[in-house]
């Protein structure tokens, strides 16, 4: 008699939680798709490795999404599919993506570290067909690494539940975090003290260039804004390891709200973090508030300068082979 009542509470909050989600998720597919076509547009400004590899993160982020809100539905709307396959798949598909998102970070600190260390011998690590081999192997990780959840049994339908590893399977719920998020965020801080240490040694170098340091700590710059990200995205998962250790349903249900809102604020603060990308976006948003900017009048002025007829003078006699005319002759 007890588990009648329950349900439609069950049922009321995952509604609310589940639109609060839904709506962030909303918000970070926009983010992500205005960073998309931003860099697609504006050449070739933007076409460099870095902003390929954010491009590649924003495509991770907008399956993610996608897959979240896809599960939503079958909670809220479809809860009469019980099937065990179909919930295995479920979250499956919700693994890889989120092993494509904390792996395309860890690529971009890989990139970092092959333009900061490796770069001075090895010119080809910083190609862009080394940046689309390392976008392939990422993808091959995060369609791998989860197959556990579909090859065990561990994944099973479960009323008023996300398809998600439950806390029975303890080996495979501890798989889950080292894999999914403890060992690409620990190789990242490798990766950024590696980077820390060389810039350090060549600041200490007197007869080092200006230029070449100033480099250097752009790398340094552009890995903590990575690091950055990374963490805004950890911290969306904050809540459901607590659900973990406590199984507070609150938790939980804070969990579900959290992660998606943290994917969109790590989408607006990419923009914000990204120097070139924010100069762009504030560009695009100034030049919708100017009827005619000065500098494109002045430009449409030179046009029109360049554009007008001149008049050149007539050529002189001289020019046609003829003799010049005397004082006492006239022309007819």
């Amino acid at each position: 008699m007890n588990t009648t009542p329950s349900t439609p509470n069950y049922i009321e909050n995952y509604y609310i939680v589940c639109s609060i989600s839904g709506f962030f998720a909303l918000n970070a597919v926009v983010l992500s798709c205005v960073i998309l076509i931003v860099t697609r547009r504006t050449k070739p400004r933007l076409h460099t490795v870095r902003h390929i590899l954010m491009c590649n993160t924003c495509v991770a982020s907008i399956f993610y999404c996608i897959v979240q809100i896809v599960n939503y539905i079958y909670l809220i709307f479809l809860s009469d599919v019980t099937s065990d396959i179909s919930c295995r798949w479920r979250g499956y598909f919700s693994y890889v993506t989120i092993t494509g998102v904390t792996y395309s970070f860890l690529i971009q600190a890989v990139s970092r570290l092959f333009i900061t260390i490796f770069s001075a011998n090895h010119k080809w690590l910083t190609a862009f067909k080394v940046h689309l081999i390392l976008i392939g192997i990422q993808w091959i990780l995060a369609i791998c690494l989860p197959l556990p959840a579909i090859i065990t049994d561990d994944i099973y339908f479960r009323p008023r539940a996300l398809c998600w590893v439950p806390l029975r399977s303890l080996l495979h719920v501890i798989y889950t975090y080292v894999v999914y998020y403890t060992i690409p965020a620990a190789l990242i801080g490798v990766i950024y003290l590696l980077i820390y240490f060389r810039v350090r040694e060549i600041s200490n170098r007197n007869e080092m260039l200006i230029g070449m340091k100033n480099n250097e700590k752009r790398n340094l710059e552009l890995l903590r804004n990575i690091l950055i990200l990374l963490f805004i995205y950890f911290t969306g998962g904050i809540p459901t390891l607590l659900f973990l250790l406590t199984t507070n349903r609150i938790l939980y249900l804070i969990g579900i709200v959290t992660i998606s809102l943290t994917v969109a604020i790590e989408k607006l603060c990419t923009i914000v973090l990204d120097r070139e990308l924010q100069q762009v976006v504030k560009q695009i948003l100034t030049s919708r508030t100017k009827v005619l900017p000065i500098n494109n009048t002045q430009t449409h002025a030179q046009l029109d300068y360049r554009t007008r007829p001149q008049r050149t003078p007539m050529p002189a006699m001289e020019s046609y082979g003829k003799r010049p005319l005397r004082w006492h002759e006239t022309v007819i």
